[in-house]
């Protein structure tokens, strides 16, 4: 499913107006959540880690290794690579807020000098070719205005033989579009592809897809357990944000929540591009 041409810095202003709640809601990264069933006791930032873990742990990082996180949020996966790997991570996002918080969280976590975060469009990117041993993008595909040229550029940037893991939403029924056309429309999502189009979209680019999964109903299909968790939290930031921006939080995000458990998964897939 395609939607109309989105502007990045509308997806800049996008992040900068929801980062900053979601960022206290799950400690730091505002990507999706994984729960095992409805009993499962992890807290909504343990949660958004489990995620964090299983799309990074793809990349087979090593010590010294230059990563991308291709739309870094406000830092703490950088943060997170940096300390268990040894890696070095470059953070692009269009999101101000992001920059600086994910700045103020690195220097916080003592690893500066492993990170660095900037503004910089990936569908344009400011790096020289075979910069990176590994690129991460969580989620951030997504918000590509055009899929097959943000891929392209990844690979350029990649060195041969680099790695690229990323996570996002995919299309499991069109059944009632008009639930997937609001959720599209709150995420700000040019395209919502089905897991064969991600692996064609990858493949087109020249990785070659090494691993793939689909697993939504523990993602998207948990959003029930979100919510409750997310309401545990809510004096909270109420208090700290106060209740006017809480509300409309809550109402710009309200769409997220339209689509049946079944008709939006979640795709995690590792890919690499091949050696000279």
């Amino acid at each position: 499913m395609t939607r109309e041409l989105i502007d990045p810095a509308d997806i800049g202003t996008h992040y900068d107006e929801g980062s900053p709640i979601g960022d206290e809601l799950r400690d730091g990264q505002i990507h999706m959540w994984y729960w095992y069933d409805n009993d499962d006791e992890a807290t909504l930032p343990e949660a958004v880690q489990r995620t964090s873990i299983k799309v990074t742990d793809t990349l087979g990082l090593r010590a010294g290794e230059r990563v991308l996180d291709a739309g870094c949020g406000p830092g703490q996966t950088a943060v997170y690579l940096a300390q268990r790997f040894g890696v070095h991570v470059t953070g692009v996002t269009v999101s101000n807020y992001e920059i600086e918080r994910a700045n103020e969280r690195a220097a916080a976590e003592g690893v500066s000098g492993q990170t660095s975060f900037l503004y910089d469009d990936f569908m344009d990117l400011s790096f020289p070719d075979d910069s990176f041993d590994a690129v991460l993008a969580l989620e951030s595909l997504q918000n590509a205005p055009d899929l097959p040229q943000v891929l392209s550029e990844l690979f350029r940037v990649l060195r041969p033989g680099g790695r690229l893991s990323f996570s996002d939403f995919s299309l499991e029924s069109d059944s009632d579009p008009d639930r997937v056309a609001t959720f599209m429309d709150t995420l700000k999502l040019r395209e919502l592809p089905t897991l064969t189009q991600w692996l064609e979209y990858t493949r087109a680019a020249g990785f070659q897809v090494e691993e793939y999964t689909q697993c939504g109903p523990r993602v998207f299909g948990k959003k029930g357990k979100y919510l409750k968790e997310a309401m545990g939290q809510r004096e909270t930031v109420a208090a700290k944000f106060g209740e006017e921006a809480l509300t409309e939080f809550s109402r710009r995000h309200m769409g997220f929540f339209a689509p049946r458990k079944h008709q939006i998964g979640y795709v995690i897939l590792a890919a690499r591009k091949p050696s000279r």
